[in-house]
């Protein structure tokens, strides 16, 4: 692998530095995306300081069709190779600047490019574009997470609607939400990954219900969602009838490296360095010498370089027409895992004052970061597939081992 910038690539990340360092609002320049406080919420603020500065960022992306950077020309996007997708999330992430769009940008909007009728195209890939309306995914069940396609949510169709009734979980985002696109099942007698269609709703159609999962951060971002005579017309189907299962798997998205998840760990550990280095506690001694701590950090710093060229390597195979496949488990699980180890050896570094939760408590170091993220990363080896998924795609894709 060639880790240096071509001279066409330098001059495109100058161009996204260029434009995130004139035209990014102060607000984000000095929170994280994930803090409940980004484009998403903002976009419906009842601040409208607020709100002014998701219109502001919204609008300096789309000037230069980078909302969604990887969507072909003619749909509104910027048609940007792998390894341009590449240099613009690592520099959006080592800015700290807000991704726009959500999974309308990065999951529907794809899908609807490719199984989307005209009429469905040129009703919502522009809404998605401007910020207009913010999708989410009602895949998920409480009977049906890993093994997705035994859900059961129904839908039955009565002339030329679908009536559905079910429930789904886990649907990140559904309270800031304005329209879903679920997995439903409109043929119980096929076999499970068959009889599975795709459909869109607007959230405010009568009987869909969304209730609040708080999780234990104290975190309001995912939510339980009931279906209750929901009436969805036939057209809103995405594909085939009864094909939504291979609908649902469509992923466009071609830049899967999460360059963001290794810039985001390096930043912590610089954050942390810079905390402790600048404090006169026990944190500093602790981080003197030889004691065992300070090889720890050591090593999770020497970790978050794997991070990065596990990246690398999956853009570097896409830049060359492969795709990535145990690959890109092998970075997911590193990436979760890589998390939590920091998280934990955040609040070893602090000691008993990791016991302190109130960011804004004197007493709390580096405003209970680590503390918060110890709690908080607990799901990210169950999130967008399990570390016992991951492990069995390496073995089996990867390694060649037989399934058990």
């Amino acid at each position: 692998m060639d880790w240096s910038d071509s001279p066409e690539q330098a001059a495109f990340r100058a161009e996204v530095r260029g434009v995130i360092q004139s035209r990014l609002p102060d607000r984000y320049k000095h929170i994280e995306e994930g803090e409940g406080q980004g484009w998403d919420v903002d976009r419906k603020s009842v601040d409208p300081t607020h709100r002014q500065a998701a219109l502001d960022w919204q609008n300096a992306l789309a000037e230069k069709g980078w909302v969604a950077p990887h969507w072909p020309k003619e749909y509104g996007g910027a048609g940007l190779s792998p390894m341009e997708q590449f240099i613009f999330n690592q520099e959006m992430a080592i800015n700290k600047a807000p991704r726009v769009g959500g999974q309308g940008v990065s999951q529907l909007g794809p899908t609807l490019i490719v199984h989307g009728t005209p009429e469905q195209k040129a009703e919502h890939l522009p809404k998605i574009l401007s910020g207009e309306v913010n999708w989410r995914q009602g895949y998920s069940e409480p009977g049906a997470g890993s093994d997705l396609a035994s859900l059961q949510t129904r839908a039955i169709r009565d002339g030329d609607d679908f009536v559905i009734n079910g429930q789904k979980i886990w649907t990140s985002g559904a309270h800031i939400a304005d329209w879903l696109y679920v997995l439903t099942r409109t043929d119980p007698d096929a076999p499970k990954h068959r009889g599975i269609s795709f459909l869109l709703m607007d959230k405010l159609t009568p009987g869909i219900t969304v209730r609040p999962l708080i999780n234990m951060a104290n975190e309001h971002n995912f939510n339980e969602t009931f279906f209750e005579d929901v009436r969805v017309p036939v057209r809103n189907t995405v594909g085939e009838i009864n094909r939504g299962w291979y609908v649902g798997a469509t992923l466009l998205d071609f830049e899967r490296s999460n360059i963001t998840g290794a810039i985001v760990s390096r930043r912590s550990i610089d954050d942390l360095l810079t905390y402790v280095k600048t404090s006169d506690g026990q944190a500093k001694s602790r981080l003197a010498g030889n004691d065992p701590l300070r090889h720890e950090v050591a090593q999770e710093y020497i970790e978050t370089e794997v991070q990065f060229n596990f990246s690398f390597r999956i853009v570097s195979m896409q830049a060359k027409g492969l795709i990535p496949n145990y690959e890109a488990s092998t970075a997911k699980l590193f990436n979760s895992e890589l998390n939590q180890k920091l998280a934990r050896t955040g609040t070893k570094v602090f000691g008993l004052y990791s016991h302190i939760w109130e960011e804004k408590d004197k007493y709390a170091p580096m405003d209970a970061k680590f503390t918060h993220s110890y709690v908080s990363s607990v799901s990210s080896t169950i999130a967008a597939g399990t570390s016992e998924i991951q492990r069995n795609i390496i073995a089996t894709r990867g390694l060649g081992l037989p399934r058990g």
